[in-house]
C-alpha cells in the first residue's frame, strides 16, 4: 500500500536548512534586516513626523489614500478588489485617526524590531502584513521587494536575529510550545507539592 506523503515524512532541503535554519547564513540575514528595517523606520519616521498622519491633521493622507484605492475598484480588471474595497470603506475610513497613528507606530516598531533584531520573524511577519495590505490597495511602489524580503525572513526566523537581540530573547522568551528559560522557572516556582498521604 503506498504511503501518503504526511507517513514518509519528507524532511527539508539541506539548501533550505542551510539558506533558512545555519547561524553561518545570521550575516546575510543582518543585512536583510538593516536594509528592510530601514525601510520601515524611515517610512514611519516621516509619519510620526507630519500633521496629516499624527498631528493636528492625522486622518487627512490615510483618507486621501483610502480614495484614491477606492477610485481602482472599477474595470475589467481592477487594482484593487471589491472585498478589501469594503475593508477599506467600513473599516479604515471610520477611524481613519486611529489607524493613521496605527500605521506610523507600527511602520517605526517594525523597522525597530528588524534593525536590533528583537522578535525579528513577527516583526518581519508584520512588515509583510502591510506590505500586503500597501499592494491589495493598489500601490507598487517597493511593497513586493519588501514582501518577498519579509517573507524570508520569517522562514529565517530561528537565525535572522542570531546577530541581535533574539541571540539572548528566544531562548529566555522561547517560542509555542518550547517555553524559554523565563517560563520554565515561572512554571517550576508555582507548582505545589501534593500533601503526603495520611493512614
Amino acid at each position: 500500500m503506498a504511503q501518503t506523503m504526511a507517513a514518509r515524512g519528507f524532511e527539508e532541503p539541506r539548501i533550505a536548512k542551510f539558506i533558512f535554519s545555519d547561524p553561518k547564513m545570521s550575516v546575510f540575514w543582518l543585512l536583510v534586516r538593516i536594509y528592510v528595517g530601514w525601510e520601515w523606520l524611515s517610512a514611519g519616521r516621516e509619519k510620526l513626523e507630519s500633521a496629516v498622519w499624527t498631528g493636528n491633521q492625522a486622518g487627512s493622507s490615510l483618507t486621501a489614500f483610502v480614495g484614491r484605492a477606492l477610485q481602482q475598484v472599477g474595470g475589467d480588471h481592477p487594482n484593487v478588489t471589491g472585498w478589501y474595497a469594503a475593508f477599506l470603506q467600513n473599516v479604515v475610513l471610520p477611524h481613519a485617526v486611529l489607524w493613521s497613528y496605527a500605521i506610523a507606530w507600527g511602520e517605526v516598531l517594525v523597522g525597530l524590531g528588524l534593525i536590533v533584531g528583537l522578535f525579528s520573524g513577527i516583526a518581519a511577519f508584520f512588515g509583510g502584513l502591510m506590505n500586503a495590505n500597501y499592494l491589495l490597495a493598489g500601490t507598487v511602489s517597493t511593497n513586493p521587494m519588501l514582501f518577498v524580503l519579509a517573507t524570508w525572513l520569517v522562514l529565517a526566523w530561528r537565525v535572522a536575529g542570531y546577530i541581535g537581540l533574539d541571540f539572548f530573547a528566544l531562548p529566555a522568551v522561547g517560542v509555542p510550545g518550547q517555553p524559554g528559560k523565563l517560563f520554565k522557572h515561572a512554571g517550576a516556582r508555582t507548582v505545589k507539592l501534593a500533601p503526603a498521604a495520611t493512614h
